[in-house]
């Protein structure tokens, strides 16, 4: 869903705020926009290894935020970031690629 650029400044705001609450382990409120669920659900899909879950969630609101500041018409979900990370080349030319298991291997 493509937002006003006022929509998107404000719901990028309000992005910021959970994500700050997601990192810190402490979510106060108990009701939430259905966008705001909407990422929550997103973000537990992926099921981050808890060794680098903070790590890989500050890296994702990053990108969030540079995604809308570079002309993106709505939020970036965590799946869409992982998905755009894993399709970038490896650094090194000619190194062997690596095998991943399948995604409905559950």
């Amino acid at each position: 869903m493509q937002e006003s650029i006022f929509e998107l400044e404000a719901r990028l705001h309000q992005f910021n705020r959970l994500m700050q609450e997601i990192l810190r382990g402490k979510i106060q409120r108990n009701t939430f926009q259905p966008w705001e669920v909407q990422i929550l659900l997103d973000i537990e899909t992926c099921n981050l290894r808890e060794s680098n879950r903070r790590e890989v969630l500050r890296r994702y609101q990053k990108a969030a935020n540079r995604y809308v500041d570079r002309g993106g018409r709505s939020l970036l979900k965590l799946s869409e970031y992982l998905e755009k990370k894993h399709r970038q080349p490896l650094p090194e030319a000619g190194a062997p690629e690596i095998d991943q298991p399948a995604s409905g291997a559950d």
